[in-house]
């Protein structure tokens, strides 16, 4: 969600800037916008200028080109945007980037001297407001960032760095943020606190970059310094100098540059039609190459981590822990719940899964020996961070993630790491992120067995054989594509479904719920099938389908019983049953058989049959299923 990018350069940068923002497309927006420090040759042509859009890049594009009604923009100094709105509606006014004003009642009408574009959320923005207006600032947007615009202004005297640290230190909540002054035309500033931002080093350095994402410079920079919590950045042409918190120099050794290949071929469709269908088709290479060079089961797998906190070492702290707490958001916290079945009944460990912004805000009784789990895809979601580090506040100073990003926050602030290798995952709805998260849970589950003495040697070397086949598997289940496409041609005129999935399946069907859900505005809940005559029962007529994930466990004749009550109230069932489940179509039930049954790691397989239903339903319903309304892809703000 929001994405940033800005650039100090000695050629005209906007190009740069809408490739920038054209590669964030995938991260959600419903705004998008661009400002550059015009040198023009009048005054209508110089200074401050801008383009800003509630449609997608590609019309801001056609704004900015020289061959425009308006002329374009042109500029060596510029920031960009693309919004995805908390304060006040999606509108052209509450677009980034923010300009401050001049004072007065015209003051909309004469662009001030800074522009500045902001991720996050300022939870002080009424206030800052409300002492700006007493300074005779008009605002003429709904938003908390045209605030930092002027309280910055406010604050200017003829040093931008001096100005944006004071205005930072004044700001309350989450925030990442790029600004430039008029006055000082070769100069960019960047602050962060709680949202990601990163600096590109361009080529010979005579250019450099901002951005809150490296994807953003795919093409464009792979030399990348990150940012770390509380840093500000002062980007000049030809030199860059990074603060840190306590507003103290930073040296290169401390922020060292790296190389990044942010391929933008990873943004490539390809013979797919949306990004998601890529994404789900990738899952057998992703999961192999997540699992690639496994040879055993080792507790040195998590302890590829870049900054290791004193005496993080994956051995001792497995011998140590006595529990487990997950902590996630949306479908990671779906993956954390598939993990807590995993983890004790393999590794009969005690585990708690917690959705992260909710586990911050609760009273809960700390335990020094817990392993604290996060989960996510991009390393940076806000409510997962707090959690963890709300975790750490309480003594819980053992933390390990699941990540798809190893230079992401949560790496750097975990003591431990399994680095998953889904790749550039552009679809809003997650795919290839789960499956790959479920596999790094599942080595962590066998991984902490082995360290309690739990895993024997034929037990380890069985689920090696399984999870070195689940690439094979997956493609099969690709295979039932055909057959989920009927399905979806049935659901595509339906406004509720139903999910039921038992035991270590139960996490699977609110995995399939929410994706059918998140991506064709079908309404979807999921149960455990056992709890179906406790409530959801009433909702059963034969326009509600219910989807049923139905492997062959111990559990299954428990659950045709659920099948049978839906049936006698007029339901229709849609059953993903293995091979030998004996569960066979009819009247009302619909079977689709999964190629083989998996044991442990079957929930793998029997998600790709769900993300393939909500694909093609939405496909017939004809949303847009790569960016659904109103979600983002990186939530990093609460």
């Amino acid at each position: 969600m929001c994405g940033i990018v800005g650039a100090v350069s000695t050629r005209n940068i906007v190009p740069v800037l809408v490739q920038g923002l054209e590669r964030l497309e995938y991260r959600g927006y419903d705004s998008c916008g661009v400002a550059v420090y015009a040198m023009g040759t009048d005054l209508a042509h110089s200074g401050l200028r801008r383009a800003r859009s509630t449609s997608r890049v590609a019309e801001l594009a056609e704004q900015v080109a020289p061959d425009s009604v308006s002329g374009g923009l042109q500029g060596c100094l510029g920031i960009a945007h693309t919004r995805w709105a908390t304060h006040g509606a999606p509108s052209v006014s509450n677009a980034h980037p923010h300009f401050s004003h001049g004072r007065g009642s015209d003051a909309h009408q004469r662009p001030g001297r800074i522009a500045l574009v902001h991720n996050g959320i300022i939870e002080n923005h009424d206030e800052l407001r409300a002492e700006l207006q007493t300074k005779g600032y008009v605002f003429v947007s709904q938003t908390d960032t045209e605030v930092i615009a002027h309280l910055v202004d406010s604050l200017y005297a003829d040093d931008l760095l001096e100005a944006v640290q004071a205005a930072v230190d004044q700001l309350h909540g989450a925030f990442a943020i790029a600004v430039f002054c008029k006055d000082e035309p070769q100069r960019l500033v960047g602050a962060r606190a709680g949202s990601p931002l990163i600096l590109g080093v361009g080529k010979d350095g005579q250019e450099h970059f901002l951005a809150s994402d490296a994807m953003a410079l795919a093409g464009v920079t792979d030399q990348i310094v990150y940012l770390e919590e509380g840093d500000m950045v002062d980007v000049q042409l030809g030199k860059y100098w990074l603060l840190d918190k306590a507003r103290k120099s930073v040296s290169p050794a401390q922020r060292p540059v790296k190389t990044v290949l942010a391929h933008s071929g990873a943004a490539e469709l390809g013979p797919y039609r949306h990004y998601m269908q890529k994404e789900i088709f990738e899952q057998p290479r992703a999961i192999a190459d997540t699992l690639e060079g496994l040879e055993g089961i080792v507790p040195e797998l998590f302890d590829l981590q870049m900054n290791h906190a004193p005496g993080a070492n994956a051995a001792r702290v497995f011998a140590e822990i006595d529990s487990v707490l997950i902590l996630a958001c949306g479908t990671s916290y779906y993956s954390g719940c598939t993990a807590k079945y995993w983890l004790e009944s393999i590794a009969k460990i005690p585990t708690q899964v917690e959705v992260a912004s909710e586990y911050r805000y609760r009273d809960s009784v700390p335990n020094p020996k817990t392993l604290v789990v996060t989960i996510t895809q991009s390393g940076e979601t806000a409510d997962t961070l707090a959690a963890l580090r709300h975790a750490q506040s309480l003594g819980m100073r053992h933390t390990l993630t699941i990540c798809n990003v190893a230079t992401s926050a949560m790496v750097r602030e975990c003591s431990l790491a399994y680095v998953t290798r889904a790749g550039v995952e552009i679809g809003v709805a997650s795919t290839k992120a789960f499956t790959t998260q479920l596999a790094g849970l599942f080595l962590m589950t066998l991984a902490l067995a082995q360290a309690k003495g739990r895993l024997p040697e034929d037990a380890e070397q069985r689920h090696l054989k399984a999870m070195r086949h689940l690439p094979a598997a997956l493609q099969a289940v690709l295979a039932l594509e055909p057959l989920i496409i009927s399905w979806a041609e049935d659901f595509a005129r339906k406004e509720n479904a139903l999910f039921l999935g038992r035991g270590l399946h139960y996490p699977i069907a609110m995995e399939g719920a929410l994706k059918l859900k998140e991506i064709t505005y079908i309404h979807a809940e999921a149960y455990p099938a056992g709890e179906l005559k406790h409530g959801p029962l009433a909702l059963v007529t034969s326009e509600m389908p219910v989807v049923i994930v139905a492997p062959n466990d111990t559990l299954l004749e428990k659950l045709k019983s659920n099948m049978h009550e839906v049936r006698a109230r007029g339901g229709v069932l849609y059953v993903l049953a293995d091979a030998d489940s004996r569960i066979e179509s009819g009247d009302g039930i619909h079977v689709i058989r999964m190629p083989e049954h998996y044991g442990e790691l079957s929930p793998l397989l029997h998600v790709v049959p769900l993300q393939l239903l909500a694909y093609h339903t939405a496909c017939a319903r004809g949303t847009d299923v790569d960016k659904p309304r109103n979600l983002a892809k990186s939530v990093t703000v609460e």
